[in-house]
């Protein structure tokens, strides 16, 4: 890992981790985004900000960013996708349905992925992007 936000790098090349481990950070990353893109926003209430998170956190939203990000992924990235929504998580979503939740799985592995592998401009241009379209 060239970059990161601290000194662990992960304990086998990223090529190597699954992918419901990459999804596990990429979901803990992409928490810090949303809520450090929410705080920037003005006027916003403390009290709002868990209901306005859930907005760009939920399976049902990723799931969305995902199909709206999809014409702009390499095709490294669609086949770090492909890995992500292939694989079995051994749990049952509560709120959203199988196909979200997969597609929402999917997602934070790429952001996983990117953040692993020290592609940190590509991940601030996904997330910005998911972010953006999500808001018009």
């Amino acid at each position: 890992m060239s970059e990161g936000w601290f000194p662990y790098s992960p304990s086998k090349p990223v090529k190597l981790i699954s992918p419901i481990v990459l999804a596990y950070i990429g979901d803990a990353i992409y928490e810090v985004a949303v809520r450090q893109y929410l705080i920037s926003r003005p006027n916003l209430r403390p009290n709002h900000l868990h209901r306005a998170a859930t907005g760009f956190v939920s399976a049902k939203a990723q799931s969305k960013i995902l199909s709206l990000l999809e014409p702009e992924l390499t095709d490294e990235e669609k086949d770090i996708i492909r890995q992500g929504r292939n694989a079995k998580s051994g749990t049952i979503p509560k709120n959203a349905d199988v196909l979200e939740y997969r597609y929402a799985t999917a997602f934070e592995c790429l952001i996983g992925y990117l953040y692993y592998t020290g592609q940190q401009a590509r991940l601030q241009e996904l997330i910005h992007s998911g972010i953006q379209q999500m808001e018009s």
